[in-house]
């Protein structure tokens, strides 16, 4: 059988051509049924998703982010701000750990597979369209929130953790801009599906080393 080409993640794959269709969200309904004598096996039961294993893109678990948030902090502490063995603050990396795990995860896992729903596809247009909303939308609720959090973990009251996220968020914003725009727009139309999350965490282990020098600096 040959080959067919996933219109999403432009793969191969060794599956029906219908089956590329399921990659853009077509569903089970839009498939085919099997005619008489023809092989069931060829076709999945119409009630349940063809599990192709790269329809949907992977989205980033909570102790995924829970280590690239603590390698961050460490980096920042040992490389940034230069601590050394003697003087790391373990505490304040188990909180980042904490935080990666409890909120980054959780959160940037869900707004993935949103993402994903709203925009499908893998066109120039489409991947624009995932960084504006991506950029625009979720990135300035989601430094806030990161912000806000952090100083209440490190122990702030309401007046401290405001005039904080006051001074901070703006910075942290264009630096934001500075980085995560073009990582995007490139991964979302130049990289396979499947891959996007790596380059997501590779850029991350950079970004988590900022925001844990950021919003660690009293």
């Amino acid at each position: 059988m040959a080959p067919a080409l996933c219109r999403s993640c432009r793969s191969a794959m060794p599956v029906p051509a219908w089956a590329s269709e399921v990659c853009e969200g077509l569903g089970p309904s839009a498939l085919p049924s099997p005619g008489k004598g023809a092989r069931t096996d060829l076709f999945p039961p119409p009630a349940a998703p063809v599990m192709l294993g790269h329809q949907r893109a992977p989205c980033p678990e909570p102790w995924a982010w829970r280590t690239l948030m603590g390698a961050g902090d460490v980096i920042a502490q040992q490389l940034v701000e230069q601590r050394g063995l003697q003087g790391h603050q373990g505490a304040r990396t188990m909180k980042m750990m904490a935080i990666g795990f409890c909120f980054v995860g959780p959160v940037v896992g869900g707004w993935y597979r949103i993402l994903d729903r709203l925009v499908p596809g893998a066109t120039k247009v489409v991947a624009a369209k995932k960084m504006v909303l991506d950029q625009g939308g979720f990135a300035p609720c989601f430094l806030g929130c990161f912000l806000a959090i952090t100083g209440a973990m490190n122990g702030l009251s309401v007046e401290e953790n405001w005039s904080k996220i006051q001074q901070d968020y703006t910075d942290a914003l264009l630096t934001n801009y500075c980085i995560w725009p073009p990582v995007q727009l490139a991964n979302f139309y130049l990289v396979p599906l499947q891959h996007r999350l790596a380059v997501v965490q590779c850029v991350a282990i950079v970004w988590n080393c900022y925001l844990s020098w950021k919003a660690n600096r009293m």
